[in-house]
């Protein structure tokens, strides 16, 4: 029997920059650059993308909600927030901030910077105050885009904020956004295929012994909530 080829561990942010850990404030700038923003990665979207959606009825028009979504490659986040009636919050990895340009960009936006692999208690506190003002709060719960092409093991971040806010969980899940297929219809000038799928949002509940099974409880939900909405073949830790 061929042996399986370990998976490297979960990346742990080498920078640290907790001054830059915030919940975005909404202001008349940010929230017209947002609008504006949403537009151009609508257009962006349609040009590199051909995306077909289902389940668009299950959004909730309002917050607060968490969005839970997987993580194949650089076209998720645009593919998903491109086909949302609203502009989302987000939380991203502190590396992107250092980005030239797509950096600048995205702190503009807004976003809830995080350093994985480390307790974040602001990026979590940034977070649940959004939630506690009704806001939308898009997060990764794989912590990384999958090594595999399929789900990895989620971490217990998401199902934190799940349990703390009360907010309700939508998951939402796309495929065929790896690199090498949505750079390689790019080179060919041609729109790669992807799939969006909404599903029904949910809230967790439930009475566990202690808070550490809470956590491996919640996750385990919010997981099986994407894997169901997966094909076979992406469903991987959770097939």
């Amino acid at each position: 029997m061929q042996e399986k080829t370990p998976i490297p561990p979960k990346p742990v942010s080498e920078v640290w920059r907790p001054d830059l850990v915030c919940l975005p404030k909404l202001s008349r700038a940010r929230l017209a650059f947002r609008k504006f923003g949403h537009g151009l990665l609508k257009f962006i979207s349609w040009i590199c993308l051909r995306i077909t959606a289902e389940g668009l009825e299950n959004i909730p028009p309002r917050g607060p909600l968490l969005i839970v979504i997987n993580h194949l490659g650089d076209a998720d986040t645009p593919a998903i927030i491109s086909s949302l009636p609203f502009q989302p919050d987000a939380i991203g990895k502190i590396e992107l901030y250092d980005l030239p340009i797509l950096g600048r960009l995205m702190d503009w936006y807004g976003i809830i910077w995080l350093h994985r692999g480390r307790p974040d208690k602001r990026a979590l506190r940034a977070a649940l105050d959004g939630l506690a003002e009704g806001r939308i709060i898009i997060i990764a719960p794989e912590g990384r885009y999958s090594l595999t092409g399929a789900l990895e093991e989620g971490s217990g971040g998401a199902a934190f904020l799940a349990y703390k806010s009360g907010a309700p969980v939508l998951p939402i899940v796309v495929t065929g956004t790896e690199n090498e297929s949505v750079y390689g219809h790019m080179k060919r000038l041609r729109r790669a295929p992807v799939r969006l799928r909404v599903g029904k949002p949910f809230q967790l509940t439930g009475q566990a012994e202690g808070r550490k099974e809470a956590l491996n409880q919640g996750t385990e939900r919010i997981m099986e909530a994407l894997s169901s909405l997966l094909p076979e073949k992406y469903r991987g830790e959770y097939s």
